[in-house]
């Protein structure tokens, strides 16, 4: 079966029960779902596992599954690739892109790099195993602290590729880096007036966004931090109502774990839509998985040479979380 404008396109038949038949597959395949808290609801529903960049790639390296599938954007089939060289894995769409990777080309990397010699290079896990590959230490937004902190105060740093988490991480840890001007659409967006709006109309409500929003919007949070830690703060507070200023996509797992409580999308500011999407996570879906896992395509690659260079600073990155 070829594959069609990115994803296997073929008919299913009707009548098919789809949830049953990918629960079907995965055992016929042996094969292991794992899906980011950005995708739909649905798919996180059949996922064997849920979590942010850094917990699938954790998950990712011990599987003993002949097959993965990835249900997110590329960066994630790739790191799962360079971890489990052996495995098959697998992606939905391989159209399913992301935004903050695609402002950071890895010839245009090189050359920042190239300008500023006796920097070490800290990439955020949102980029190319391209740009990986010209990384001394990969970071998520959950442990990008915790590591930068961890490094030499004299060490000199370049921070690439998002600017708003470059800039947070700097005012958090005291750190003067050298960031890459790149940006992620969808926390770019957030509407700073529609969000202190949302606080005069709940104004209880705590407001949780990811590091990846722009300052003026973190200024405005109680609490900062990775899709996993909002998560995790939502489950524990007191509180029941609560503003969420990244992708909508968490909300799921947030109603699903705390049925108590209520979640509200902060909304972005060029739409009178209440939800901020990532449109290249939504491109996955029910029906692309299913062709997924019964033709094994699309499957991620990534070039051997590429695929080792890239491998020490996301190790580097596991052995520090």
């Amino acid at each position: 079966m070829d594959v069609e404008n990115g994803f296997v396109n073929e008919p299913i038949p009707e009548g098919t029960d789809i949830r049953e038949e990918i629960i079907r597959l995965k055992k016929e395949k042996d094969a292991v779902v794992l899906a980011h808290y950005y995708q739909k609801g649905e798919i996180q529903d059949l996922a064997d596992f849920i979590g942010d960049s850094l917990a699938l790639a954790q998950i990712a390296r011990k599987l003993p599954n002949r097959v993965i599938v990835l249900c997110g954007v590329h960066f994630m089939g790739e790191t799962a690739k360079i971890l489990c060289p052996d495995k098959k894995v697998l992606v939905p769409d391989v159209n399913a892109g992301c935004s903050l990777a695609d402002s950071c080309p890895a010839d245009e990397f090189a050359a920042f790099v190239k300008e500023h010699p006796g920097h070490t290079v800290v990439s955020y896990v949102n980029t190319s195993a391209a740009v990986k590959a010209l990384t001394d230490i990969v970071v998520t937004s959950s442990n990008a602290r915790k590591i930068v902190d961890a490094l030499p105060k004299d060490e000199k740093l370049i921070f690439g590729p998002d600017r708003n988490l470059g800039n947070y991480i700097s005012s958090v840890t005291g750190r003067d880096m050298v960031v890459w001007d790149g940006a992620c659409h969808v926390h770019e967006q957030f509407s700073v007036e529609k969000l202190v709006q949302l606080k005069n109309e709940y104004p209880g409500a705590k407001v949780l966004a990811h590091p990846e929003c722009k300052k003026a919007v973190l200024l405005l949070a109680d609490k900062v931090g990775s899709t996993a830690a909002l998560l995790k703060y939502a489950q524990e507070s007191d509180e029941k109502e609560f503003i969420v200023a990244t992708e909508s996509g968490i909300l799921h797992e947030m109603r699903r774990s705390c049925p108590d409580k209520t979640f509200i999308p902060a909304p972005p500011s060029d739409s009178t839509c209440a939800c901020n999407d990532c449109s290249f996570m939504k491109l996955n879906t029910l029906e692309k998985l299913y062709n997924t896992l019964k033709y094994e395509q699309p499957e991620i690659t990534v070039d051997p040479v590429v695929a080792e260079k890239a491998l020490k600073p996301i190790e580097r990155m596991l052995a520090m979380s």
